[in-house]
């Protein structure tokens, strides 16, 4: 992997990253390692961090993979000790845990008369409140609890940062998806309050706010049984002025610029989209 001079001043640090095991965050941990850094990789699926740990070795890198759930403060304790004692203390924290859920996504984008009282449908009226919960919490919580955990050993030590995982959803709320979308804008405005609540401790705060990617998580919104694109497809590329999806790899270069310090010492507080230019297009 082919990484930017901004780099080097990574090497020997420790990140910590949530949700590890996923598509994004895999990528992300393999460009840290490349990088120079010892990456613990964090995921409740822990065969799923694992595994990506085992690439990462493979390729040369150093890392691990932990089990920890991000809403449990005890498990998130508990995979810190194995940290610092596996690595020392957390320099980097990437806050990537998240995700959507279809029981807090409603099948049509646009309320009609009637929908109310249809139950073969989900409306907004019909949502499921455990789903809502889950997905907010998973995404919001799910940022704010490693956080209160790992940022513990970074206070009074030079370079340190966190980079929270965003969405476009935090700047113009997707159809179908109220509690992602929410969450998402909850999850920008915790980075920028973070920004400010540690700007005396020495420890910058970002987040970068992904576009468009097809993943495992949102295949069914966008691709039929039959691999054929859905509607919402259509309208995301056509949206989209680079007209296609973004892919794990281009949001490499933005993360190890804003944790690097040489690169990114006076920033803090940004959410940064990597968008294709969705969030310029006006549509006309």
């Amino acid at each position: 992997m082919q990484l930017p001079i901004i780099a080097e001043d990574l090497k020997g640090k420790v990140a910590v990253v949530t949700g590890a095991g996923g598509v994004i965050c895999s990528e992300l941990s393999a460009a840290l390692a490349a990088a120079g850094v010892k990456v613990a990789l964090l995921d409740r699926a822990l065969e799923k961090a694992e595994a990506a740990a085992a690439e990462i070795v493979k390729a040369g890198g150093v890392a691990k993979g932990y089990f920890a759930n991000v809403l449990d403060l005890k498990t998130l304790e508990e995979c810190r000790n194995k940290v610092l004692a596996d690595f020392g203390p957390c320099d980097i924290l990437v806050n990537g845990a998240g995700g959507n859920n279809p029981k807090a996504q409603t099948d049509k984008e646009y309320f009609e008369p009637g929908d109310e009282d249809n139950d073969e449908i989900k409306t907004f009226f019909n949502l499921s409140d455990e789903g809502i919960q889950f997905v907010f919490n998973l995404n919001y919580l799910g940022t704010l609890m490693p956080t209160q955990v790992f940022a513990r050993d970074m206070t009074g030590r030079k370079g340190c940062c966190i980079l929270n995982i965003s969405s476009m959803n935090a700047f113009t709320p997707l159809t179908k998806i109220p509690a992602y979308s929410a969450a998402k804008a909850a999850v920008s405005n915790f980075t920028q309050w973070l920004a400010v609540h540690f700007s005396k401790a020495g420890i910058r705060v970002n987040a970068i706010a992904p576009g468009f990617l097809s993943t495992a998580q949102n295949k069914s919104l966008l691709w039929n049984a039959d691999g054929t694109p859905t509607a919402r497809t259509g309208k995301i590329i056509a949206g989209t002025p680079m007209g296609r999806f973004g892919r794990p790899e281009e949001l490499v270069g933005a993360t190890l610029f804003l944790v690097s310090e040489r690169a990114a010492g006076f920033i803090t507080g940004v959410v940064l989209p990597i968008d294709g230019g969705f969030s310029a297009y006006s549509g006309v």
